[in-house]
């Protein structure tokens, strides 16, 4: 049995800016449908938002994202990752990691995603890889980027 995994990103009306940016950042195939294209009438305040979205590329990248509807109630707000004395310090639930096979090709990536992003730790060289980096993204999404040391040569 192969079982896959997606990670599933909630926003609150800027699903599709981030997604056309993932896109922009792993390339591949995106998926934008408002909940108007599943019958929402179009002057509700929600209709043009993402219900479904997905970027999908052939190096196997894939994240799905919608836009919360707007009377959700919010969560509580969360504290911004920092890493200190080599300890990642957060208050969020989870990160989006990316391996690599080449610190080239995780480098490249590193370089448009971190576009308008938060640096957590600056990507290069860690005693576990040889290449690591983290940042949280101008939507809020905190990500890993590193290389597979597996496949590191």
């Amino acid at each position: 049995m192969a079982i896959t995994t997606h990670t599933h990103l909630n926003f609150r009306g800027d699903a599709r800016a981030a997604l056309e940016f993932y896109q922009s950042v792993f390339g591949g195939h995106l998926t934008a449908v408002a909940y108007s294209d599943f019958g929402m009438p179009k002057e509700l305040p929600d209709a043009d938002k993402v219900v479904f979205g997905q970027v999908t590329a052939d190096s196997g990248f894939s994240i799905l994202a919608y836009d919360i509807p707007s009377h959700a109630v919010a969560g509580a707000p969360l504290t911004a990752t920092t890493r200190e004395n080599g300890l990642t310090l957060t208050g969020e639930r989870f990160f989006v990691a990316v391996d690599g096979d080449t610190a080239e090709e995780v480098s490249a990536l590193w370089d448009k995603l971190s576009d308008g992003a938060e640096i957590v730790e600056k990507f290069g060289p860690s005693p576990f890889s040889p290449g690591f980096g983290m940042l949280t993204d101008r939507f809020g999404v905190t990500w890993i980027l590193q290389v597979n040391a597996a496949h590191a040569g």
